[in-house]
């Protein structure tokens, strides 16, 4: 006898789908395999398209950077002007130092009477120097505008004892000038030791002191002075006695020049 297939039982012919319909399920489409994408962007694009997030910064910066450039630039500007300015000021002093050939005035005391110092007693004292300074100016082509605000001080040892002032004048070329100066202290108070020692050095008649000249001068070039110039000058003077006149037993002096 021939069994009886039901359908239910019959494999499925080609062409139908296995599953269950009756649940409203449907087959899946199977996911793709994982990928790589690579995108291409213009260089120029990349810098010129920054983030929205460093977009505001970018914008700062970009800001600054001019007026960096600008600060940079005069500064630049201001130093090769300075430069410029040295190396002018160099080549016109080369050039005068060149045809002037300058040379500093020499300086000697030539005189040195003192007066007024009373070694017997303890009071204190009121001295007064008469200073005669000789000043020669051996330059061919140079005068010498002594100005106001010069000092003349003496000292023995630290202690100064008067001062004054030289006057005014003008010193041509290749010159040499005396000057005359009066100097006066007062209520100048000598210790013990001090009048011990200057009494000491009296009686070998060689009394020390110290004369410091500060003048402030002008250089004539020609026509034409030049800026206010200090000269210093500083003398160790030695005398036989306290009373005038008194003999300078020995002298040195030098000298500085401050050009500015």
């Amino acid at each position: 006898m021939a069994e009886r297939v039901h359908p239910a039982d019959s494999p499925p012919q080609s062409g139908q789908f296995s599953g269950n319909f009756s649940s409203g399920e449907f087959p899946r489409k199977p996911a793709p395999p994982p990928a790589t994408y690579v995108i291409q962007v213009p260089k120029d694009q990349i810098y010129r398209v920054p983030p929205p997030e460093n977009a505001h910064r970018l914008q700062l910066l970009s800001r600054k950077k001019p007026n960096r450039s600008r600060c940079r630039c005069c500064f630049c500007y201001f130093l090769a002007a300075i430069f410029t300015l040295a190396v002018l000021a160099a080549i016109s002093f080369a050039v005068l130092y060149a045809v002037f050939r300058p040379e500093a005035p020499k300086y000697s005391v030539e005189g040195f009477s003192v007066s007024g110092i009373n070694l017997t007693s303890p009071s204190p004292v009121s001295p007064r120097f008469n200073v005669t300074v000789r000043s020669r100016n051996g330059n061919g082509k140079l005068g010498i505008y002594y100005e106001k605000g010069s000092s003349v001080d003496v000292f023995y040892g630290d202690v100064d004892l008067c001062n004054g002032a030289l006057p005014v004048f003008y010193q041509p070329a290749n010159n040499v000038t005396l000057v005359k100066t009066a100097l006066t202290g007062s209520g100048i108070q000598l210790n013990s030791g001090a009048r011990k020692e200057m009494r000491n050095e009296l009686s070998k008649k060689t009394v020390p002191f110290k004369v410091r000249i500060k003048a402030p001068v002008k250089i004539k070039v020609g026509s034409v002075k030049t800026w206010t110039i200090t000269v210093k000058v500083n003398c160790d003077v030695t005398v036989d006695k306290l009373t005038a006149p008194s003999r300078i037993v020995s002298r040195k002096c030098s000298h500085d020049v401050d050009l500015w």
